[in-house]
């Protein structure tokens, strides 16, 4: 069953246009003829909820988040609201629990309020997500996760995973863990791993076991209490800061100290690792950043202006107390 963007793309116009032909706008005849040429050639019917989307859009974007807990969304979302502001939009921001169903429906609820643009900053991406992002007639960016054809805002996590993974190497450590979350999250869970276990691929001496826990700092803990149970690196890679925070706390559970027993390190470069004794070795992530970028973005895409599908951000290691250098005889 054809949708609004697959018409779009067998006529070579944007998603809009072929709205506006749906709903008696104004388009050329030329534009006109091409669009009724492909209506009739796919035998497409048009959704009726697509049909319903008459009214000029509103200057408000819908950001749909589905954690407010979270240090990374909080200062995305100050991000976001900065820049629309100077952009003359608003946010409208729905909290989904971490819902993927909730997730779904918002991104109708939305559409069906006449925002301009929607910014997702979702876990995972679904076939329910993609099927519903192709139907409604509302520009969508994903922020912190890619799918193709959709654009997207990512952090450059492979690279990240990759570079933490170097500097650990260089510090001596060979005994290693890596704790992260599942793979259903392919930005943390997956790519971060991804160019974890690519860094571990470039030395021969290395012994690397792999664990998952939740996002959160109390799952961390266990999670991490999960690493111990038998098995003791001398560093632990941590896919979140979060997550590494919980894992400094499982460590001195188990009466280990943090670098003399065991290296931590995270993810992210929330405001606190700064302030942890030992203060915690992590990537820094520009949160804030992002926001800006995605609020620029979304208006450019709600203004039917071209922007790159994917867009990577940047980021740095931070070098702190957490991590020790240890002695590899040759």
């Amino acid at each position: 069953m054809k949708t609004i963007a697959d018409i779009a793309k067998l006529a070579g116009v944007a998603k809009s246009t072929v709205s506006r032909y749906l709903n008696g706008g104004s388009i050329s005849d030329k534009t006109k003829q091409k669009i009724e040429r492909i209506i009739e050639e796919t035998g497409y019917t048009p959704n009726a909820f697509a049909q319903s989307l008459k009214a000029k859009k509103t200057n408000m974007v819908g950001v749909i988040v589905p954690r407010l807990d979270s240090y990374e969304a909080s200062q995305i979302l100050i991000g976001i609201e900065n820049e629309l502001r100077l952009l003359n939009s608003q946010m409208l921001v729905s909290h989904t629990n971490q819902s993927i169903e909730r997730e779904i429906e918002t991104l109708y609820t939305l559409a069906k309020q006449k925002v301009a643009g929607i910014l997702l900053l979702a876990s995972q991406i679904t076939d329910a997500h993609v099927q519903a992002i192709q139907e409604i007639d509302v520009p969508v960016l994903l922020v912190g996760q890619e799918h193709e054809g959709i654009h997207s805002l990512v952090h450059s996590d492979e690279e990240a995973g990759y570079a933490m993974g170097k500097y650990i190497i260089e510090q001596g450590h060979r005994r290693l863990a890596f704790l992260g979350v599942t793979e259903a999250n392919r930005a943390v869970g997956f790519k971060r791993k991804e160019g974890f276990k690519r860094a571990v691929r470039e030395v021969s001496n290395c012994e690397v076991h792999y664990f998952e826990t939740g996002l959160t700092m109390h799952e961390a803990v266990e999670g991490a209490l999960a690493v111990f149970d038998g098995y003791f690196p001398s560093a632990l890679i941590c896919a979140t800061d979060e997550i590494a925070i919980g894992a400094v706390k499982a460590a001195y559970k188990k009466g280990m100290h943090v670098p003399a027993n065991i290296s931590v390190t995270g993810f992210g470069d929330y405001d606190i690792t700064a302030m942890m004794n030992p203060a915690l070795t992590t990537v820094k992530l520009y949160f804030a950043e992002i926001g800006r970028t995605a609020a620029q973005h979304i208006i450019q895409l709600a203004n039917e202006k071209d922007v790159p599908m994917l867009t990577h951000s940047s980021f740095e290691i931070v070098t702190r107390e957490s991590v020790d250098k240890r002695f590899v005889p040759n």
